[in-house]
Formats: structure tokens, sequence, C-alpha cells
């Protein structure tokens, strides 16, 4: 299969041609259709995350064809259109069994725990707890971001947040995490206000449902701004960037009682930011993660496109081949475009 490989952290990765994988006995192997380019991939290429051996296949947020199966697998069959949490339950450890697979203990991850999905063909195992059914009529490249950044964000609102008709819920960063937050808290029956420094992603934000934007490179004091006009502070605010600023900021814009939603990644130099924790405690906030979602949660959300009430369709932006994807790993820091980058073509 040919695929993107990467020998050293934050080294060019190279595209190359290596064996096919096989399934486990209870796994399966996709044909990846699409994969999304997440800011999470570009972490593990600089190396923030402990669990990549080099050398190391990125990927995480797929959408394809079932290829093989395992010999234990019961609940899917070859040419099976399927999706996968980036975060894969073992099945046999306590929050699995609570149903919390997107905490589980022994998790693995494609792309990290091992190798992902910038190839032609991806391992998966657990296939019956982990792997996620399509719609017909959802494309493949709407449906990679069912892996990560949209299925994050819907946790992240719903689960995590609970967020109701009416709130207000602010979002800082409007990249897919951040626009995915901004469709689903709209679908929800919110106000949302979105947060960025870039007017082009602000104006997609408006589009997709948000009642306000806000420019944090042109105001003096954007908490300030979020409670000046959802009049008293955020009900719920999500850092969908993953930045001491975005974090101390959705922190800082909400009103009392209020619930944060830490849902970018936090490594490296950015992993113990500033907390103005006298607020949190003071006006009783709330501080919560959110990690993924379940693959027995997917129903809901699915059943939300299915109705057309979401469509990650929306929030696809430029669609690339495998060959082009070392280009736009690496330069993730530096440019991140409107909307997600998919890779498209094997």
């Amino acid at each position: 299969m040919k695929a993107v490989l990467y020998e050293k952290f934050e080294e060019a990765p190279k595209l190359v041609t290596l064996p096919d994988p096989t399934p486990q006995p209870h796994g399966v192997v996709i044909k990846v259709e699409a994969t999304g380019v997440c800011r999470s991939d570009w972490h593990g290429w600089m190396g923030h995350d402990a669990d990549i051996e080099l050398p190391h296949i990125p990927g995480h947020e797929l959408a394809g064809i079932i290829e093989a199966v395992g010999k234990d697998v019961r609940n899917w069959k070859v040419g099976d259109r399927v999706t996968v949490p980036f975060i894969c339950g073992c099945g046999s450890c306590p929050e699995c069994h609570a149903g919390h697979q997107q905490v589980c203990h022994n998790q693995e991850q494609p792309g990290f725990t091992h190798w992902g999905s910038f190839a032609q063909y991806v391992a998966i195992h657990q296939a019956d707890l982990n792997v996620v059914a399509l719609p017909d009529e959802l494309g493949f490249a709407a449906a990679a971001s069912l892996g990560c950044r949209f299925a994050t964000s819907f946790r992240a609102v719903v689960d995590q947040g609970k967020a109701s008709a009416g709130q207000w819920v602010a979002v800082h960063g409007c990249g897919g995490v951040g626009l995915s937050a901004v469709m689903i808290a709209n679908a929800v029956g919110a106000n949302v206000i979105a947060i960025d420094i870039d007017d082009e992603k602000l104006a997609l934000a408006q589009e997709l449902g948000a009642v306000a934007a806000i420019n944090g490179a042109s105001v003096a004091n954007v908490a300030e701004a979020v409670r000046e006009i959802s009049k008293g502070g955020a009900h719920v605010s999500l850092d969908a960037l993953g930045h001491p600023v975005t974090c101390f900021n959705s922190i800082d814009n909400l009103r009392p009682r209020g619930k944060h939603v830490q849902v970018g990644l936090m490594l490296a130099g950015h992993a113990t930011p500033n907390v103005p924790m006298a607020r949190v405690i003071g006006q009783e906030l709330e501080i919560l993660g959110s990690h993924g979602m379940q693959a027995h949660r997917y129903g809901a959300m699915l059943d939300m496109l299915q109705s057309g009430k979401l469509d990650p369709a929306r929030l696809v932006g430029e669609e690339i081949s495998l060959a082009d994807a070392p280009e736009a790993l690496t330069n993730m820091d530096n440019f991140q475009s409107v909307g997600a980058t998919v890779i498209t073509r094997f």
C-alpha cells in the first residue's frame, strides 16, 4: 500500500510503499476513502504524544470500506461503509464495561498507538465494539470528520457541556473542531458566539449559525466582549483550539455556574496553562474535558445528520491527495485553511 511515513519527529514525512495490513482475529482492515488532516496529527509529528513509536504513519480521522475481516468479528462484512472513533476501546476494562470507551484504560488510537490512516489501508482492533456504520447518503469526505473533530465536538457540546435551547455558547477557535461545535450548538437551539482571529473563519461560523462573531485580534478583552453580547457571560464555553490564551478566555467569559469544556489539546509548552481559579471557585464554574466519543453514542449524531439538522459536508475545506499530505501536515501550525483539509485521493 501507499502511505505517508515519518522516521523522526519534526522531519519531513515521505510517501512510501509498505505491505498491506492484515486484520487481528477481532479486527478489520479498512480501505481508506477519506482521512482528515487534524491538528492532533501535527502534535504527533512534533513528538508531543508519548504513545508514538517510530517509524510512524499518522492519521486518525477516517472513513472507508471494510476490506478484510478477522475470524472472530460478528457484526461486519467486506464492503461495509464505516468510520471509527479515534479512540478505540478494549472492551475489557471498567470504563469500557461502563460504556466510556473514550477514556478506556487500554485504548488504541489509529495514528498514535499504531499506524494510522494516511495510507490506503488501516487496521482497527475490536471491530464489533469500535466500528460505526455510515449512512449511504453521507459522502466519505464529510464522514471522515466523524472519526474525530465532529464527534468530539458533539460530545463536548451535547454530552459534556449539556448545551440547551436558549443558552449562550461561546466557541473559541473556528478551525474544524470549532466550526463543528458552532453547527452542533446551533442545532440544539443555543445562541452561539464564535471567536477567532480570522475574519474568513468567523464569516463561515456565522453562516453555520453563530449569532455573533468576535475577532480576538481586534478587541481589547475577549471575555468582556462575550459577557456584553450574552448579557452576563456564556452558559457553556469551549476552547476548540488548545492554547493558553483561548483556554483562559473560555473560562473567564463564563457566567456564574457556567461550564468550560476543554476540547483542543494542551500539550508540550501549553500543558499547564494559567487558569483564573479565583473565578472558578467564587462563581462555582465547572471545568470539563472532552476526549472523543464512544461508538455507541454515534446514533444520536447520525440521526441529526439524516434529519438535516447537521451537515458536516459544509465543513469540508480543501480536498488533497495522499502525496500532498506531508506538506499539509508539516505546515499546519503556520496555516490552517477554512474548513477541514481532507485526503480523498490515494
